[in-house]
């Protein structure tokens, strides 16, 4: 899987217009510059070679740890991913346990309450959540509590006066609360449907016959099983959340690695395009065997290698 879409992504560099070089001369200088001078430019880089032997000498790098460097900033790859992943996983993981814990919470409660106001409401809020595009929120957000009641500063994540962790608190507020507001409106709508199907099998009958407590048969019995399919959907919205906060980040000029893979499609940087992307497919198929394992711990009906 990891050679086969390295490929595919290498390819579709390979189709797009223009190259690195295009990119890093500035339009004041196009008109200088000689055509022998960009060739010399493009051999000094490799671009001059086949598309086939770019791709063989980046893949033998990377089999060899080696992510080169950023044709656009000179900079390793290393160093940039060093410092793009933590800001993106600070952002990603505090919206995931919020949407998690909320939207889990919340579904629960709306399969409780089925055909109240309660869950008239909530389900409402869950149709608007899924459907309204998130950088309309981010945009929301910013105009009430960063412009109108200025509670909250927006843009940036290390700014030079930050002296602990709690200085940070303040800018990762409002980025990654719209993100979970975004995942908390699908966790609940899983959790509703999961919890009410699961309501309606004959062992949470028997278990009321034998005179449990509710909140025993609900919590322990049912909420356990019903887990099962919202532990598939927050498994697979963590890489998601990674590759997906790219909006978020734009919107608050968070410096993660979604705002780097931007910058970097649109000067053609082809390692570091490339880097990222293995990343991407990588936490993805990761997050896939970790579902596996974790569905057959928490549904006993579930275990893997056996009938």
């Amino acid at each position: 899987m990891l050679l086969v879409i390295s490929f595919l992504v290498y390819l579709g560099l390979e189709l797009a217009p223009g190259d690195a070089v295009s990119h890093m001369i500035s339009p004041e200088l196009a008109s200088t510059i000689t055509a022998e001078q960009l060739d010399a430019m493009r051999e000094a880089y490799g671009l001059n070679q086949s598309f086939l032997t770019r791709y063989w000498l980046w893949l033998t790098s990377m089999i060899q740890g080696d992510m080169g460097y950023s044709m656009a900033g000179g900079v390793a790859i290393s160093e940039i991913m060093a410092k793009t992943i933590p800001a993106t996983l600070e952002l990603s993981i505090v919206a995931l346990i919020f949407s998690t814990i909320i939207g889990c919470s919340l579904g629960v409660i709306s399969a409780l309450k089925r055909g109240s106001g309660t869950d008239n409401s909530l389900t409402v809020a869950g149709m608007a959540g899924v459907s309204i595009p998130e950088f309309f929120f981010g945009l929301v957000a910013i105009l009430l509590f960063a412009i109108e009641l200025k509670w909250l500063p927006v843009g940036g994540r290390l700014l030079p006066h930050y002296e602990t962790v709690w200085d940070r608190i303040p800018n990762i507020v409002l980025p990654s609360m719209v993100l979970a507001l975004m995942m908390t409106a699908g966790a609940m709508r899983y959790a509703r449907s999961s919890m009410l199907d699961v309501l309606a099998k004959e062992f949470i009958t028997t278990a009321r016959s034998k005179g449990m407590p509710e909140w025993r048969i609900n919590i322990l019995h049912g909420f356990r099983v019903a887990l099962t399919p919202v532990v598939v959907l927050i498994g697979f919205r963590l890489p998601l959340l990674i590759g997906g906060s790219t909006i978020i980040e734009q919107v608050y000029q968070w410096p993660g690695i979604g705002s780097m893979f931007i910058r970097s499609v649109r000067a053609s940087d082809y390692p570091l395009v490339m880097t990222i992307s293995l990343m991407y497919v990588f936490v993805v198929l990761t997050a896939s065997l970790i579902i596996d394992v974790l569905t057959a711990l928490i549904d006993p009906r579930v275990r893997l290698g056996k009938e």
